[in-house]
């Protein structure tokens, strides 16, 4: 399945207010499907003794699904669409990546080239 046929097929599902006009709610959203994965692998040390279990292998996926359906509403918010998104994001490391830039931290690194490319 393409990305951008997923978010056509994912917004079909959307119920929540003012939709098109509401990045607060799939940002949320986002945020909380985001901490529901870092749960279910917390509890992959807890409860399984640090072994991928295949239930846990399925709830992290269960849950990655929920983290891709607000990305791709957030996207649609943002007028974009999730290919947009993933072809920015490949730029970026490709421009990090020959700057030698691919470790360390910070939003900068290298975005200056970035924002001004975005913009034309």
């Amino acid at each position: 399945m393409e990305l951008n046929e997923y978010q056509k097929l994912a917004m079909k599902t959307a119920i929540y207010k003012n939709i098109g006009h509401n990045l607060t709610y799939p940002v949320l959203g986002l945020a909380g499907e985001a901490g529901e994965v870092c749960n279910k692998y917390k509890k992959l040390d807890r409860d399984d003794n640090g072994i991928m279990t295949e239930d846990r292998r399925v709830k992290l996926l269960h849950e990655l699904g929920g983290v891709l359906w607000y990305l791709a509403a957030c996207a649609e918010e943002l007028n974009s669409t999730l290919e947009r998104v993933a072809i920015m994001n490949l730029e970026e490391l490709a421009m990090r990546q020959r700057a030698n830039n691919l470790k360390g931290d910070g939003d900068t690194r290298g975005a200056d080239a970035l924002s001004s490319k975005d913009s034309e």
